[in-house]
């Protein structure tokens, strides 16, 4: 009979000789169609206009901190906070720690399970039984110290693949943790301009508001002398009251969007405040880039390409189902009725070898399984490219907003002069009695309507710069990627 020793070389051999096999399909990253421009960058588009330019082509790249680019201290402090304190950041970075201990309890499957379970013993057979070789009622104590040892040698992939396929959801899971931040940073910046929107938009209405009590003041006391009808008076207050309201109105707004900060940045609404402060910066110029960098830029985009590897690593593991697997089996240690020689090599004992398990029948379950996988990879693909086309679309969006809000807004502007214009002889001619004081009050709610739509305009540029630095990525970049080797540090 062969001894342990031959049954444990025969193994080893077998082990050397047979050669295993990867059964996944070999990955390539899905094609898409990439642009080779931007189609809503026109040739000229790098001329200075009056409000905004685009970033020229030797600028550097967005940077990590991209919010530095608009030169305010207050958002910086803002989104410092954020990065430290908000929730949805902090949600996010634990998913992407239990997925790289998923990475880490995988890969602990090339590797030797050993286990123990020693035990002390203590027996009484029954002296009603008949036993032929312990005597009736007779107590005994067995000492053991027993070791197991399983090894599954990976021959066709599965554990190769369930590294891979777990390698590669902790990436997409990496990758998700900078989209979920850069989004809320995002949110935060585009929250913060709207809110100085509204800043801007109460002062230009307390300034007209002062305006309007001096003309009310004025037509009282040409009421008083008999120049102008109780009428013109009403007209005033009308005209001073709805305003007033107008800019009581503007609270609402702030109040909602102080709060929604104080959530991003962690903060209790009922204790965060931001002093008031006038809407006075420009929009930064953007390094755009090229569409081809788009795909190595955005984290969402680096998540999908993810999940598409870590779906073509699963059919992989599927496909090794079909095939036996071979698990070499080890136990030994030391086993003794006596304390006092449990411990010596007489007490030993063990076994070995390998055993081999390979299904029969299943009634078509792994093939289902193996179609499974490969149609989640028929889906991640489809995702990864909707994924790309759909920030081309964002891109696009946002180059043509502040492309078409710098013209608008110079146009705004020459309404703004004209409108101011038209009320400065409105008024000349209502105090030389040529006109009604209702030309007066037309022209004035004009210029009024101009100069909000003039601010506004202003905080859609604001935001639609945000928008397009969070569709190019925001500065990060798919080689911050964590290695499988950082993974399992």
């Amino acid at each position: 009979m062969p001894n342990h020793f031959q049954i444990l070389a025969v193994s080893l051999i077998g082990l050397v000789l047979f050669k295993g096999c990867d059964k996944a399909p070999k990955y390539a990253k899905p094609t898409v169609a990439t642009p080779p421009a931007y189609k809503e960058i026109p040739p000229d588009a790098f001329k200075e206009t009056d409000d905004w330019k685009f970033a020229r082509p030797a600028d550097a790249m967005i940077h990590g901190k991209w919010w530095e680019m608009f030169n305010d201290p207050q958002l910086n402090s803002l989104e410092e906070q954020l990065n430290t304190a908000n929730q949805n950041i902090a949600l996010a970075d634990a998913n992407f720690r239990a997925a790289r201990a998923l990475v880490k309890e995988s890969r602990s499957e090339y590797f030797p399970t050993v286990t123990t379970s020693p035990s002390i013993i203590v027996s009484r057979q029954s002296a009603a039984a008949t036993h032929s070789n312990v005597s009736p009622g007779r107590l005994s104590t067995n000492y053991s110290l027993p070791f197991d040892a399983s090894w599954e040698p990976d021959f066709w992939g599965r554990i190769r693949n369930t590294v891979v396929a777990s390698t590669s959801e902790a990436q997409a899971t990496a990758a998700d943790l900078q989209n979920v931040r850069l989004s809320v940073e995002a949110e935060l910046a585009f929250d913060y301009y709207q809110l100085r929107s509204v800043d801007a938009e109460k002062a230009l209405l307390d300034s007209t508001i002062a305006a309007f009590q001096e003309e009310l003041d004025l037509t009282r006391v040409r009421f008083e002398t008999g120049i102008v009808s109780d009428e013109d008076v009403a007209q005033a207050e009308t005209q001073l009251k709805t305003t007033e309201a107008q800019a009581t109105d503007l609270g609402i707004q702030r109040a909602q969007l102080e709060h929604a900060i104080a959530l991003l940045t962690g903060q209790p609404a009922s204790t965060f405040c931001l002093p008031v402060a006038p809407l006075d910066t420009k929009p930064p110029g953007v390094p755009v880039g090229l569409p081809s960098q788009l795909l190595e830029r955005r984290p969402d985009i680096a998540a999908a390409e993810r999940r598409v590897a870590e779906a073509n690593a699963e059919i992989g593991v599927t496909k090794a189902a079909f095939f036996p697997s071979l698990v070499l089996g080890a136990t030994g240690g030391l086993e003794s009725t006596s304390i006092a020689s449990w411990f010596t090599w007489p007490a030993r004992f063990f076994s070995l070898g390998p055993t081999l398990s390979q299904t029969l029948f299943d009634k078509g379950r792994r093939k289902a399984q193996t179609e499974f996988a490969r149609a989640q990879y028929d889906a991640t693909v489809a995702s990864y490219r909707n994924t790309v086309l759909t920030s081309f679309q964002e891109v696009e969006d946002n180059i043509a907003a502040l492309r078409i809000l710098s013209r608008e807004l110079e146009q705004q502007n020459e309404a703004v002069a004209s409108a101011q214009r038209a009320l400065t002889l409105a008024m000349e001619r209502y105090r030389s009695g040529i006109d009604s004081y209702l030309n007066v009050i037309t022209a004035q709610a004009t210029l009024l309507n101009n100069q909000r739509t003039a601010v506004n305009l202003q905080a859609q540029q604001m935001t639609a710069s945000v928008e397009l630095i969070k569709a190019l990525g925001g500065g990060w970049n798919a080689s911050q990627l964590p290695s499988q080797k950082q993974l399992t540090k």
